[in-house]
Formats: structure tokens, sequence, C-alpha cells
């Protein structure tokens, strides 16, 4: 019989727990180190929380929180492995010291991908002895739901390296995205990063609310994203002649001065609006409840992409696949 894979969770904080809990859907056994040992006790609530949303959209037969396996020692949270995912905080000198010790204590064919979220590899691998195992798994939160993982490489990691994460990612569900080129926050963060300059601007200038701002996303192009992103949604709209016309009638608009990129400085001004006004969207809910309306929402949008993907659009691929 087959045994069970072992993978390594290096971090747990929200990342971690959600990169735990999703292997733990996926039937695999789990070993996670954290050397801070609230994180360590605070790992399997998450998990057992995380449990809850994934059940709902079913987990596979020999899935289970008891292959959960918690460590305070790195070498031992690392013996046997098969694939680590590595979790610390955005901090490029701490990674470089991280992956590097990971690096000495592996075989030198165990895959090491960290879940940086805006991190050139090519840095943080530089202190590895074997930097081709070395990749970018960025994924979302929450990890156990969201599917979309980006794949990025440094200048010393292997193409089968790359090859062997993606095929890993598919296997747990996930949707991975190779970058073509290395650049600092990859392709999501990017988009998400403009988006989140310009509502700064918006709520700086007085013109809408916290709310307001998530509204005019919530009921409007954020309904259109979830299914087919910006550059399709756009192909619509220009009518049956699609992006051509699209780009003849509403190009010349790139030039008007609707959009202010550049960051505004986040003054104590700004920042009371920001946290007012979401203090005031949350209202008597804690950020636990909020988690949980959150994923009920995403299991439900989910659902639906999913069976609209594979009865009408076949071609589109399953991005929402099942444990």
């Amino acid at each position: 019989m087959r045994k069970q894979k072992i993978v390594s969770i290096v971090g747990a904080g929200v990342i971690g727990a959600g990169w735990a809990a999703r292997m733990l859907a996926s039937g695999l056994i789990v070993k996670a180190y954290d050397p801070s040992e609230n994180a360590r006790k605070q790992l399997l609530l998450n998990t057992r929380t995380a449990f809850k949303s994934l059940r709902k959209l079913g987990v596979n037969k020999k899935a289970k929180l008891s292959n959960l396996k918690i460590y305070s020692n790195l070498k031992d949270s690392l013996a046997a492995t098969s694939f680590v995912q590595e979790n610390a905080p955005e901090n490029e000198n701490l990674k470089k010291k991280l992956l590097k010790e990971i690096d000495r204590l592996l075989p030198k064919n165990i895959i090491i991908a960290s879940s940086s979220s805006g991190l050139l590899p090519s840095r943080i691998q530089s202190l590895c002895k074997h930097p081709e195992r070395v990749c970018i798994g960025h994924p979302f939160n929450p990890v156990y739901l969201l599917p979309l993982v980006e794949l990025v490489s440094g200048k010393k990691t292997r193409k089968k390296t790359i090859n062997e994460a993606k095929k890993f990612y598919e296997k747990i569900g996930m949707k991975p995205l190779v970058v073509k080129k290395e650049i600092e926050g990859y392709i999501s963060d990017r988009l998400q990063e403009a988006l989140w300059r310009e509502a700064l601007h918006i709520i700086k200038d007085g013109v809408a609310s916290t709310q307001e701002v998530d509204d005019a996303i919530v009921y409007g192009p954020g309904l259109r994203w979830s299914f087919m992103g910006v550059c399709l949604t756009f192909h619509l709209a220009g009518g049956e002649t699609g992006m051509k016309h699209m780009l003849e009638q509403f190009g010349p608009a790139l030039k008007l001065p609707w959009t202010k990129l550049k960051a505004p400085k986040l003054d104590s001004k700004l920042k009371k609006a920001m946290i007012s006004g979401t203090k005031k969207q949350a209202g008597k809910y804690s950020i636990k409840d909020l988690e949980e309306q959150r994923d009920i929402f995403l299991i439900e949008i989910m659902k639906t992409l999913n069976k609209n993907q594979r009865n009408n659009f076949p071609n589109w691929g399953k991005s929402f696949n099942k444990f």
C-alpha cells in the first residue's frame, strides 16, 4: 500500500495554518514548525476552524486533523518530507537565513517553496547551497479555500522545480499561475495594490467612505471579475468587435487624470478614516465572525463558478477542484 505523503510547513501564522489545512484536506500528513509557542498553539485552533469550511467542499477520505504534527524543532519538522512550504514574515534577511537553514537540512531533491507576497526569489535563494530547488509559491488568504498560487522562479531555479511544484499544487486543488518573469509583487498583488492606492486617494479626498468604496466593487465590477477577470470583461465591453472596439473607444480615456497610482501619504487623518470606516462596517461582528461569513460566501461563489465552468465553459479548465 502506498504511504501517505509527508509535507512540511515552516511558519505557522495565518498563511501557514491555511496551507496546513488545505494539505490535510488533501489527505497529506503535515509536519508544521514555528519557533513561537503561541503560534504553535494557535495553529491547531486555526486548522480546526478551517476544516469546518473545507468539509463543505469535500475532503480526501484520508483527511484528518490528527495528521497534523506540530514541532518546536525545525530539523524534526523536515524529517522524511516530500515538499516544504515556508511562511516566515515578509522580511528578506529573515527569509534568506531561514531558507539557507532549511536547504542545509534537506536532501537536494526536495522543493522549497516560499509564500512570499512580493520578494524576489533570486535574492531569498542566494544563500542556499541548492538554490535550483527554491521558488516562490505565493498563495492568497484564505489559503485553504482560494485556489490561486503564483509560481515564480529565481535566476537559479530549475524549470523542473517549477514543473514539479505546479503538479503538487494541482494535486491539492490549486490553480498554479506560472509568472513568466521575475518581478516584485508578482501579478495579483500588483493589481490589488493599484486598486488599493486608488481607494486610499478616494477616501483621503472625501469622495467616499470605506463602505462606499467596497460597495462600488462588491455590487459592480467585482461580480464580473469573479467570473472572467479584467481583460475578458473589457473584451465584452467592446460589443461585436470586442477588445478592438473597446481600445478604440475607451483608449483615449487613459490620458485623462482619472487615477492616481502614486500612493497618498498615510497621515493620521487618513489612517483615522480607514480605521474608523472599517470598524463601522464591521459593526458588532468580530474578525472571527467576519472570517466565517467570508468563507460561507466564498464557498457558494466557488461552487457556482465551478458548475458554470464545467458545464458551459469546459475549455477554461477546472479552477476550483475539490479535494
